[in-house]
């Protein structure tokens, strides 16, 4: 996304190096946290830039860009961590203690967050385990940076918050979650009346698009007993790797494949079945109905004449016409709390209607 769509913090995050007050390292690159493509990193080189995204979409596009990519589990020390901190609070803290763990001795943390998205509280919450921070604010948002580092100012916290993000156990010890995943607390209400409709009857390969932390998928083993195979897709890794743990139980009796994917590219394989809630938001606020419509796109083509997608909806988002359009036949089978399950069926082949 480039900052003239939306994305200021992105450039306010690197004003601080454009205008001066602090310096891009001459040696050891940057390690960038929750890092997004967008025309300020192109703006100038920035060398020694890695990259770490568990977002599908916005891993592509750093590694459309050129930009070299690190995986959560790499641990080598940079004179410069830059972060994009996420909105829920707890996985922020633990992304921040990360940071100052990954920043080499000498080393600062730079940090941006939008104002109506807790400037404020993440720039105390930097300051609480690195000591005082420097800031400026523009672009309705407010880049802050530490003073040169040698770990935490309280380490007892630091380690703390390193944990804030934990996988838990939820819903009684039917899932594990963490902080930061879709509904990461709680069953969704719209995915739970989802699987309550869901009829016996489904059979052979299956698709959960969107899967989450695969509540779903285990609704639907649960429901159809003659499931053959589920693939799971995602575009949040922190999310797929949560299914895989939730769906376990269930390997020796179906075939469970995960794939970390941006769905509203398409998908390869074909299935009998679909089960899908899909979001309707990107890394923004607003009504993203665009997307929804791309995974029934999706789904489409990934079905095998006769093949049935299960979706919810909330109810205002407008889906029926790409339904029509791509289905022999759609039907809304329950409204409820803001919510719609639609089934809809592939046609015949070469004639989706």
């Amino acid at each position: 996304m480039r900052a003239d769509d939306g994305d200021v913090a992105l450039e306010t995050l690197f004003l601080p190096f454009i205008d001066g007050p602090i310096s891009w390292p001459s040696q050891g690159g940057a390690l960038f946290l929750r890092a997004r493509d967008g025309w300020p990193l192109h703006q100038r080189a920035w060398p020694g830039l890695v990259c770490e995204q568990s977002f599908r979409p916005a891993a592509d596009a750093l590694e459309r860009s050129g930009f070299a990519l690190a995986t959560a589990q790499e641990d080598t020390r940079h004179p410069l961590v830059l972060v994009l901190p996420p909105r829920q609070r707890d996985e922020s803290r633990a992304l921040f203690a990360r940071a100052i763990a990954r920043c080499a001795s000498g080393g600062r943390v730079v940090a941006c967050l939008p104002n109506d998205e807790g400037a404020k509280s993440g720039e105390s919450d930097l300051a609480r385990l690195a000591g005082p921070v420097s800031s400026l604010s523009k672009n309705k948002c407010r880049v802050f940076w530490t003073a040169p580092l040698d770990g935490p100012a309280d380490v007892t916290l630091a380690g703390e918050w390193a944990d804030a993000d934990a996988t838990r156990a939820i819903a009684d010890g039917r899932f594990v979650s963490r902080p930061g995943v879709f509904a990461w607390d709680r069953i969704d209400a719209a995915s739970r009346l989802l699987a309550s409709h869901l009829p016996g009857d489904l059979v052979g390969r299956a698709a959960d698009l969107g899967a989450g932390y695969g509540y779903l998928s285990v609704e639907l083993l649960e429901r159809c007993p003659r499931i053959a195979s589920l693939d799971l897709y995602e575009a949040e890794l922190r999310a797929l790797e949560l299914a895989r743990r939730n769906l376990a139980p269930f390997a020796g009796r179906v075939a469970l494949d995960f794939h970390w994917r941006d769905v509203t590219g398409g998908i390869d394989a074909r299935y009998d079945v679909i089960v899908c809630n899909p979001p309707f938001h990107a890394q923004t606020r607003a009504d993203r109905p665009d997307i929804g419509r791309r995974f029934i796109a999706a789904a489409a083509q990934a079905l095998t004449p006769g093949g049935r997608l299960w979706l919810v909806a909330n109810r205002h988002l407008p889906y029926e016409a790409e339904l029509d359009a791509r289905f022999g036949r759609a039907r809304i089978v329950a409204q409820q709390d803001g919510f719609k399950v639609i089934e809809a069926v592939r046609g015949s082949e070469g004639n989706p209607r």
